[in-house]
């Protein structure tokens, strides 16, 4: 079992957070994310998902992936990340944790931030941590899943927005993570997506890193 940095920093921190901040924990980190998903007895429960990166820098991961999600008989589950006839594990999670999916991008953002920013991924990371267990804005948004409208909820946090070092960070401190969520999605999750602006007035790409729901209940990608 492997339990991501953010992840565990998140579970030491429960509790300590105001009051106000307990909508977007919910929201964003719900142990029940993955009910109704348990493995039949001999199988697995799957879920698929699109990955697009753009605006990477040379020598990170950029274009297009998929990542599988599956929950095995012992309550475990695997996340593996497809690229072509490519494949790597991403580790294994209590299911009882929710779905680990929210962790592997925040921690696959930070990373990619860090890097293109020259900024420490330990402050990054102890920031998008206190921003987690804060207020966020919180919209209410329609979507489509298999031809169907769906009501869901729009959570958006900003980790930088008010730090202290926004200065040295540049166009990074705009850093914005919007999670789409709904009790009729499975896995709980539709989209996680990271953005931050191009340079004003600069000829660089802005960072992207989304991953999109694709479908429920297939084998692999």
């Amino acid at each position: 079992m492997r339990i991501l940095p953010l992840l565990a920093l998140l579970l030491l921190g429960l509790g300590h957070g105001p009051l106000a901040a307990a909508e977007t924990y919910e929201l964003l980190f719900p142990s029940t994310a993955l009910k109704g998903l348990e493995a039949a007895p001999g199988g697995q429960s799957t879920l698929v998902y699109d990955r697009v990166i753009s605006g990477a820098d040379e020598g990170q991961a950029d274009g297009s992936f998929s990542i599988g999600l599956k929950i095995k008989p012992d309550d475990n589950v695997a996340l593996t990340l497809y690229q072509g006839t490519r494949s790597r594990g991403l580790g294994n999670y209590p299911a009882s944790v929710g779905n680990p999916l929210i962790m592997y991008f925040l921690e696959s953002v930070l990373a990619d931030v860090a890097f293109q920013s020259g900024g420490s991924p330990f402050y990054m990371r102890n920031r998008i941590k206190e921003s987690l267990l804060r207020d966020a804005q919180i919209v209410p948004v329609s979507l489509r899943y298999h031809d169907r409208e769906i009501a869901a909820q729009q959570v958006t946090i900003r980790p930088f927005a008010n730090d202290k070092a926004r200065e040295w960070m540049g166009r990074f401190s705009q850093l914005a993570l919007a999670v789409t969520v709904s009790d009729d999605i499975p896995g709980w999750y539709y989209s996680l997506v990271a953005t931050v602006p191009a340079a004003t007035g600069g000829a660089e790409a802005g960072y992207t890193n989304a991953i999109t729901l694709k479908a429920a209940g297939e084998a692999r990608p």
